[in-house]
């Protein structure tokens, strides 16, 4: 059901948490400067520095989240803002800003609180990386960013922290350089984000343009508020979509980039060959939910001028986009043998829930997913990373087998995780986030087949988590040196986000729905009797079936076995050729380096040859033409100019010369010449009388 956009009233006095708010970012910021400063060997100093920056981040996000709670409790609906001028442009002014509301205080104390149980878990992780000051030098600035994104009151504010975290995803992703694999990986997570990236200014730009201001919230005078959107809204562009419409999807490019959405989600797989604690913090918690952030925060745009009960061509497209890329992954993650790969296609896949779910019922269904999400697919990268810890850096699920002996805490930790992506009903949160997305996809009124799309994904997510754990914690020991548990520091942060991916569910539920009312700005009524409504029944039973379904057959194809570590696969031996396409990915790498890859490969071509050849001629001929006019006058110069220069000089000289010999000092000399003068002047005097 498509959720009225709130009406918050202007709030011009500010509370004193809101104008401290940019504190949350900048302090892990400067913390990462400070490190960068470190020496190597320095490496306490660096951990602790990045960790108490992110706590004293944790701990103002609390403030703030309870200031918001505290207004939202006594019906007052908070939305404060602090906006300045940055700079000024002729007569224009370009405003930055910071926001507090709702959306804001809930990412800002998920994204502080899971960062730093990540922070805690490197310390044990990375311990023995001769880059251990480094590392914590880049995860710091990114959570700076990523808070930065978060409290931003101002569209181009969020695009440059955006950018800093897409720059320290890169740092990150590509931190183990000496490896050709992580350093491709970086690269192409860089470039692959850009295209969304480029998308993302054009719609910014656009924005800017048409309502004369990139501030969210200003009193009235925002890009997201009434005479903005009014004015956006009356404006037509093409195929049915309304200027604001196409802005928000030209930015929903953005967020495909960021947030993996096929087709731009080739990136985030590769991401994996970073270290895990990167890949449990950026492509689970944070920057991969930056695009839903930044769909939620602009939802206006794509909301508004639906009909009641109806939805907009913009939305379409969000859910659209979402479905296909949450059954898409699942399929590609059936086939993948490296356990952090799995969880990646996992990632991309819940991500389309997400966006899904966005764009069939509002921003509180998607919020909740990606809020739960956070919790349990981080805890399953730190889980993987324990196993991968306590196997001596080995990746492939197939050499692995019979960990819950072994690793019996991870285990358990692991098994709480994986249920709560599976969504088994009532006691996991991902059941109350990921299922009340499919349930009101049965009820969307545009088309009923993003329904079946996800409720497909659900029960791959179920098979192939279900198939990741068989391998990795059942069945014999499949490697070549004993596994051993993780330390307490690793273990620590993995409890606690086990603890969360039970007890989130509780502000989901249909009897106190306290995170939707929450966002919505609703009072939240305790009401135990929804448990038995109709709609909560069907919904429990869909999900249950899902579950059993999807697990079922996992278990009997996988469970408590243990195949040889060269042993195919058994759904590789039941259907080799479907198998191959999804071990290799549906071949959408390959299909990009025939298209794209290969088209800008004879694009290069072309333009060394144009260079060469077109550009190169000119240049040639222009300086040969050059040239040519240099010899020129270099021959005027000396043929011409210097030659009619010395010639007389040297004709001076020996007119000099003549007259030196008659200014000899000899008086019988100067004598002749007398009288010969005066003949002469005799002869003209004679001469001019006759005449």
């Amino acid at each position: 059901m498509i959720q009225e956009a709130v009406s918050f009233t202007p709030q011009f006095a500010v509370a004193p948490v809101t104008k401290i708010l940019w504190l949350i970012p900048a302090a892990p910021m400067v913390a990462a400067g400070v490190i960068a400063l470190l020496k190597q060997p320095q490496r306490r100093t660096a951990a602790w520095l990045a960790i108490g920056s992110l706590s004293f981040s944790l701990l103002l996000s609390l403030m703030a989240f309870a200031h918001v709670v505290g207004g939202w409790a006594a019906h007052h609906a908070v939305r404060e803002t602090v906006n300045f001028t940055w700079m000024q442009v002729g007569a224009a002014n370009i405003a930055l800003g910071w926001i507090l509301d709702p959306l804001t205080a809930i990412m800002l104390v998920m994204v502080s609180f899971v960062g730093l149980l990540i922070f805690i878990y490197s310390v044990g992780y990375m311990a023995h990386d001769e880059n251990y000051t480094r590392f914590f030098c880049f995860l710091a600035l990114f959570a700076g960013a990523m808070l930065g994104v978060v409290v931003s009151n101002s569209l181009l504010l969020l695009f440059m922290n955006w950018e800093i975290v897409g720059l320290t995803s890169y740092l990150l992703i590509g931190f183990w350089y000496q490896k050709p694999a992580a350093a491709a990986a970086a690269k192409k997570a860089f470039m692959t984000t850009r295209v969304g990236d480029v998308f993302f200014f054009l719609g910014m730009v656009w924005l800017s343009a048409q309502s004369g201001t990139l501030l969210f919230y200003n009193h009235g005078s925002g890009a997201l508020e009434g005479l903005a959107l009014t004015g956006l809204l009356a404006q037509h562009a093409a195929l049915g979509l309304t200027a604001a419409g196409a802005i928000g999807l030209l930015i929903f490019a953005g967020a495909m980039g960021k947030s993996g959405q096929v087709p731009l989600h080739v990136w985030l797989p590769d991401a994996m060959e970073g270290p895990t604690p990167v890949s449990a913090l950026i492509h689970a918690a944070t920057m991969v939910a930056a695009g839903v952030f930044l769909v939620a925060r602009v939802y206006p745009l794509m909301q508004d001028g639906a009909a009641a009960g109806g939805t907009t061509t913009a939305l379409i497209v969000v859910t659209w986009v979402g479905a296909i890329t949450a059954v898409f992954a699942a399929l590609i993650a059936i086939a993948q043998n490296d356990i952090k790969r799995i969880l990646a296609y996992s990632t991309v896949s819940q991500l389309g829930y997400m966006m899904a779910g966005l764009g069939i019922g509002g921003v509180a269904l998607g919020m909740f997913h990606l809020i739960t999400h956070a919790f349990f697919k981080s805890l399953l990268f730190l889980g993987a990373g324990s196993v991968i810890h306590g196997c001596h850096e080995e990746q492939d699920v197939r050499r692995m087998g019979g960990l819950r002996k072994a690793m019996p805490i991870t285990f358990g930790i692991y098994a709480i995780a994986m249920l709560a992506l599976c969504g088994v009903p009532i006691f996991f949160s991902g059941f109350w986030s990921k299922d009340a997305i499919i349930d009101a996809a049965q009820r969307w009124n545009s088309s009923v087949v993003p329904y079946y799309l996800m409720l497909f994904g659900a029960v791959l997510t179920a098979f192939y988590m279900t198939r990741q754990v068989s391998y990795v914690f059942f069945g014999k020991w499949r490697g070549h040196q004993p596994a051993h548990e993780s330390g307490k520091i690793m273990l620590w942060p993995m409890a606690i986000l086990a603890f969360f991916c039970v007890a989130l569910g509780i502000i989901g539920t249909p009897a106190w729905p306290w995170f939707d009312a929450f966002l919505g700005n609703q009072a939240a009524h305790l009401q135990m009797g929804a448990f038995a409504s109709s709609e909560f029944l069907m919904m429990l039973l869909s999900a249950t079936v899902v579950v059993l379904a999807g697990i079922g057959v996992a278990w009997w194809l996988y469970g408590n076995k243990s195949p040889a570590a060269g042993e195919p696969d058994a759904l590789e031996k039941a259907t080799p050729w479907i198998w191959a396409g999804l071990r290799d990915r549906l071949y959408v790498d390959e299909l990009y380096g025939a298209t794209v890859l290969a088209f800008y490969e004879w694009w290069g071509r072309v333009s060394d040859w144009f260079d060469r050849r077109v550009w190169g001629g000119a240049v040639a001929v222009v300086a040969w033409l050059f040239s040519l006019w240099a010899e020129l006058n270099r021959f005027l110069d000396e043929q011409w100019v210097n030659g009619g220069f010395d010639k007389g000089c040297e004709e001076l000289s020996n007119g000099g010369g003549l007259l030196s010999e008659v200014e000899n000092g000899r008086v019988q000399i100067y004598l002749r010449i007398l009288a010969l003068a005066v003949v002469a002047l005799a002869i003209l005097l004679i001469w001019s009388s006759r005449a």
